[in-house]
């Protein structure tokens, strides 16, 4: 991932970060109704366009953490949500949302310390994050989870991300997957999650990686 993709949109009180890299066009932003984000506009976010209230609910809306705010008085700073979970795309990524640890992940992006896009239909450019590929790919699976894992008592608390090399993503942590249809399918502590795309356990690894000849880099 590029560093030098992050741009900066100043308001007297807030300061919007985008990071082009991370940013899948889900359009959360874009959508939002109010004046922060108008397309076509320049620039296209105008942090003054909307109360400092309203900046928070629409940043926090992106599930990729290509966008983060800053606050002048330092309110509002991002907390993690009381639930850690990993919501599986229809057709596309893992969205997952917690108090995440994510490997080698930039120190300069915040948004990834609560919300990120990952990979898993292995064809992204910016692995291990998911840039949109699964549409040229052609990547199919609907986001059913047939396992339903062991229920925890606890359901917060720091998330560990690690990605085994040319292998899954090794999650640890407490931690509910979220079928695409919104069903809360599998709590559990520790999962291995497909990356490669070809698994048919999907979204666990059955090991498919080695068969296909999964790259990670």
């Amino acid at each position: 991932m590029s560093k030098n993709e992050t741009f900066n949109y100043e308001g007297k009180e807030a300061t919007v970060s985008w990071n082009g890299p991370l940013c899948i066009h889900v359009g959360e932003c874009g959508r939002a109704k109010g004046d922060l984000f108008v397309g076509g506009r320049k620039p296209w976010c105008q942090p003054d366009a909307a109360s400092s209230e309203e900046v928070n609910e629409v940043i926090l809306r992106c599930p990729t953490g290509a966008l983060s705010v800053n606050f002048a008085d330092g309110s509002n700073v991002e907390q993690p949500p009381s639930r850690n979970t990993v919501q599986v795309a229809y057709n596309g990524p893992l969205f997952v949302r917690g108090d995440l640890d994510i490997e080698a992940a930039p120190e300069d992006i915040p948004g990834l310390n609560y919300r990120a896009a990952l990979c898993r239909c292995g064809q992204s450019q910016n692995k291990p994050y998911c840039d949109n590929s699964h549409e040229q790919a052609g990547f199919k699976d609907y986001g059913a989870v047939g396992d339903s894992g062991a229920a925890e008592s606890e359901v917060g608390g720091p998330l560990q991300i690690k990605f085994a090399k040319d292998g899954p993503v090794l999650v640890r942590g407490n931690l509910a997957i979220v079928a695409a249809s919104g069903r809360e399918a599998w709590q559990g502590t520790q999962a291995a999650l497909c990356r490669c795309g070809a698994s048919n356990n999907k979204p666990f690894c059955d090991g498919a990686h080695k068969k296909v000849g999964f790259k990670s880099e």
